[in-house]
């Protein structure tokens, strides 16, 4: 199993490779570390793993916990493949077929953000144009209207709004496992729709090719 790990540590020298030793002891491979902020004295990382199956996130905190000043945010399964170049992959795949470009956008958004599902929603009438796969079965989505990108969440449901402005389109990605969006994951995706959008054919009215 590959899981994202979010933690919270203390930004001091030594920190960062105690949670790696406990991350050891526990049996798990380390693939990557993401670090999302600093500041403060304190440091939020996260941590791609293959984990070992059958150990809960519920343990995985109190395995940690014995780290002095560590807290874990979040531990949720990711589509990440080690080693994998997703927003190389997703842009490559943009360039050589531009005229499905928002529709490989949608698909491939979960994973570059450890995400869910994602959708693209039409600007105009909220109707919804395309789903990724593990989309859940919305017809529209009418409330819609941040015109920047933004990150929120209701209850359990953290969302990326996402204007795609040169589509006539919002991309919405949903994550209800982990931890609300993180300001790092909305400029990485708000950045890679800007590069999508120079690299897609025209669109064809409002309609997802």
């Amino acid at each position: 199993m590959v899981l994202r790990v979010r933690v919270s540590l203390p930004d001091r020298p030594g920190v960062l490779g105690q949670v790696a030793r406990a991350f050891g002891v526990l049996g798990a491979d380390i693939h990557q570390v993401t670090v999302l902020e600093r500041q403060a004295g304190r440091a939020v990382d996260d941590f791609t793993l293959s984990w070992p199956a059958g150990l809960a996130a519920g343990e995985l905190r109190d395995r940690l916990s014995v780290v002095p000043g560590v807290r874990v945010e979040g531990a949720w399964p990711t589509r990440e493949v080690p080693g994998s170049s997703p927003d190389y992959d997703l842009l490559g795949q943009v360039a050589t077929d531009g005229a499905r470009a928002f529709r490989t956008l949608v698909d491939a958004a979960p994973g570059l953000v450890s995400a869910e599902w994602a959708l693209a929603v039409d600007s105009r009438t909220g109707d919804v144009v395309h789903g990724s796969w593990q989309a859940p079965d919305i017809a529209e989505m009418p409330d819609l209207t941040p015109l920047r990108p933004s990150a929120f969440s209701e209850g359990a449901l953290h969302l990326l709004s996402l204007p795609v402005a040169a589509a006539g389109l919002h991309l919405v990605v949903a994550r209800t496992d982990g931890p609300a969006f993180h300001q790092v994951e909305l400029d990485r995706a708000a950045r890679l729709v800007e590069i999508v959008s120079l690299l897609a054919a025209p669109p064809a009215g409002r309609t997802v090719a």
